[in-house]
């Protein structure tokens, strides 16, 4: 499979984009079956968030045939539930030892992410994967391709997308009722309690429980030495392995704006941050992004915070302090206002300017049952059906990738001017090993 980007393949692409059909890589080659019909689903991960992601789909009634987990403890309260079900502490084994697996749900950390989903896809096995998509833009663009070219349904895991609330919050923007938007924030009270960044890499020698798989977990990583510093949560912060609070957060918190403007590749990053460590993402960054026009709409100037900065409360006039999360559209007619990590719901400034305001006839599905299945269940629906997803890898893919140019800002310490067709920070030969890593052998992509 050729890894090469045409260049008037990718801007066909990115026009779509534009103009809002970000639908291109979720239907599927196979005979449409019965809406009634169950999936065999394989889960890769089966602690953490898998938890959850376990219980949605067996809340939707497929049948779940197949665990993998290589920390045995993390995923002992899943395994006790389902003492029946097939356990693998390798997901290469279980994809080839359970025969009949129709797709699988990928909630490992973020750098095994495209190594897991791949491998399945290539089996032509559906996919879900947890956010942010992948850990670098390679291996965004290759589960893209690799989604296409095998007709498959698949879903990123920033469940707020399937709420109906940000669905409408994309439509209002759409409709132009805040006018041509400018002006983007977006913050985050990630890390912090959550998790620790702006560390030292740990230097003290520590055993590897007897319950976890150390080279399993590391998978396509560099070879290192365990340290409880990264496992069994706090990896997020951690270059080799996360990406940081605006990979964990960014595909939520920005994804309404993204969606919303159709926004696609920008052209400059840049980050302030606090003190840089070499192996851990700082405690605080502040990363402005320039995208240009697109069409008709205007360039847009979109400001990420994270680590405890926000913007100026004073953007919203007698608001005394910002909600903890959220995002502000700026435009030339007013503002649209989101205080929470999904966009699920919004609020049009000023309000008095806006107190008759008719929200416009809804043009994106709407699920039936409970909001918070219905990212679920739009994946499955598209399994069987050939329906469309509004989160499919075309669209997440983008979306993660824009996440993580800012990180590449944060790494260099540099201002990144992206050539999107080349996949190139021009310029700037230090971003090359971040846009496309090296595999650990066995793990290649």
């Amino acid at each position: 499979m050729s890894r090469k980007v045409n260049r008037r393949r990718f801007l066909g692409q990115s026009a779509a984009v534009a103009t809002g059909f970000w639908l291109g890589a979720s239907s599927t080659s196979r005979a449409s079956r019965s809406a009634n019909e169950k999936l065999n689903v394989a889960f890769i991960a089966a602690g953490g968030r898998a938890k959850a992601n376990i219980k949605a789909i067996s809340a939707l009634g497929e049948n779940v045939v197949a665990f993998c987990d290589v920390d045995d403890k993390r995923a002992a309260e899943t395994y006790n539930a389902n003492p029946n079900t097939p356990r693998f502490r390798d997901f290469r084994k279980m994809l080839e030892a359970v025969k009949g697996i129709d797709a699988v749900v990928v909630s490992t950390a973020d750098h095994a992410h495209a190594v897991a989903s791949i491998a399945a896809m290539r089996q032509g096995k559906h996919v879900y994967c947890e956010k942010p998509l992948t850990h670098s833009v390679y291996e965004a663009r290759l589960m893209r391709e690799t989604a296409e070219k095998g007709k498959l349904a698949t879903q990123m895991g920033n469940v707020g997308t399937g709420y109906s609330g940000f669905r409408r919050g994309v439509e209002v923007i759409q409709s132009g009722a805040i006018g041509p938007v400018h002006t983007v924030h977006v913050w985050t009270d990630r890390p912090g309690k959550y998790w620790k960044q702006g560390l030292d890499t740990p230097t003290a020698q520590e055993a590897v429980p007897a319950t976890l798989d150390w080279d399993l977990w590391l998978g396509p990583a560099a070879e290192q030495p365990y340290h409880k510093a990264f496992v069994p949560h706090d990896w997020r912060g951690w270059f080799d392995f996360g990406c940081g609070s605006l990979g964990d957060m960014g595909c939520h918190t920005a994804n309404l704006p993204f969606m919303g403007l159709k926004l696609g590749a920008p052209s400059t990053v840049v980050a302030e941050t606090s003190e840089r460590k070499p192996d851990c993402f700082p405690a605080w960054a502040i990363i402005t992004y320039e995208f240009p026009a697109r069409g008709e709409l205007p360039p847009v100037k979109l400001i990420w915070y994270d680590g405890g900065k926000k913007p100026s409360a004073d953007l919203m006039p007698g608001t005394k302090e910002l909600a903890k999360s959220g995002c502000l559209l700026i435009g030339a007619k007013g503002m649209l206002f989101s205080p929470d990590d999904y966009g699920v719901t919004h609020r049009l400034l000023p309000e008095d300017q806006f107190a008759d305001f008719k929200a416009p006839m809804p043009s994106l599905p709407r699920g039936t049952g409970p909001d918070a299945l219905w990212n679920y269940k739009e994946w499955t629906n598209a399994c069987k059906t050939a329906s469309k997803t509004l989160s499919n890898f075309d669209y997440a893919s983008r979306l993660t990738e824009v996440a993580l140019l800012g990180n590449l800002a944060v790494r260099t310490g540099k201002k990144i001017t992206w050539d999107a067709v080349a996949m190139k920070a021009i310029g700037c030969p230090e971003a090359d090993p971040f846009v496309k890593p090296e595999f650990r052998k066995g793990w290649e992509l």
